[in-house]
Formats: C-alpha cells, structure tokens, sequence
C-alpha cells in the first residue's frame, strides 16, 4: 500500500547544495520512521539520515555530519533531504525508504549524534531512487 517516490537527483559541482524529496502515498507518512539510503557505484548500501514518524529526532552518519539535513512534513507527506557542501564521494543512487520496525526507531533515536549506521533490512518500504552525480 505505501508507495515512495524520490525525485531532485541530478548532476552537481563539487561544494555545491542540493535538495531531494520524497513523495509518501497510500498511507499517511507520519506512521513512519524514514530514512535516505544511497548506493554507490561498487558498494554497498549505506545508511544516511534516518527522521522519526513525528519528526522530532533526526540522526546521521557521520560521512555527511554538519552538510546534510533531514525534514518532514507530513501534512504533506513529504520527507526531505538538504544537501550541501557535495563532495564526489557523495556520488550515489539515494534512495528513501519507511519502516514500522521498532528496532529501526530505536537505532535512530537512541544512536549517537552523527554515529547513525541505518541498517537496510529494517526499512520495509523503497523508492526507486535518484541519481545524484558531484563532479567538475
């Protein structure tokens, strides 16, 4: 029932901000934990911001600490992702992603400031993802 569609990929310099949305329907999102995974070519997926269902606890990992923030509004039902300061090794497929899964919360919440390690298997819900490119 939940659909995830993420959108605002696209080709940046290095030093350089952008921003990525993604589009929750078929249930309201503020059921939800989310976080923005991202792949990389020739890696794994990785965890990068994860955003309680009500939006008063955020976390990152510590690869993007003090240059990405996460928001929610889910009036709208919508989660976003503010980049800035990209540096090539920000090159990646994101991907948001929604879980109900309690463990997922937890880590999120409870975890360190910028020592979040979302791990993928606890999200049940994937967008399709956006390509985010940072090169001169």
């Amino acid at each position: 029932q939940l659909q995830l569609v993420e959108s605002g990929g696209a080709l940046v310099q290095p030093g350089g901000s952008l921003r990525l949305s993604c589009a929750v329907s078929g249930s309201t999102a503020d059921s939800y934990v989310i976080g923005w995974f991202r792949r990389a070519p020739g890696t794994e997926r990785e965890g990068v911001a994860c955003i309680s269902n009500s939006g008063s606890s955020s976390n990152y990992a510590g690869s993007v600490k003090g240059r990405f923030t996460i928001s929610r509004d889910n009036a709208k039902n919508e989660v976003h992702l503010q980049m800035t300061s990209l540096e090539p090794e920000d090159t990646a497929i994101y991907y948001c992603a929604a879980t109900t899964r309690a463990s997922a919360r937890y880590g999120c919440i409870t975890t360190a400031q910028n020592m979040w390690n979302g791990v993928s298997y606890e999200y049940q819900y994937w967008g399709q993802g956006t390509q985010v490119t940072v090169s001169s």
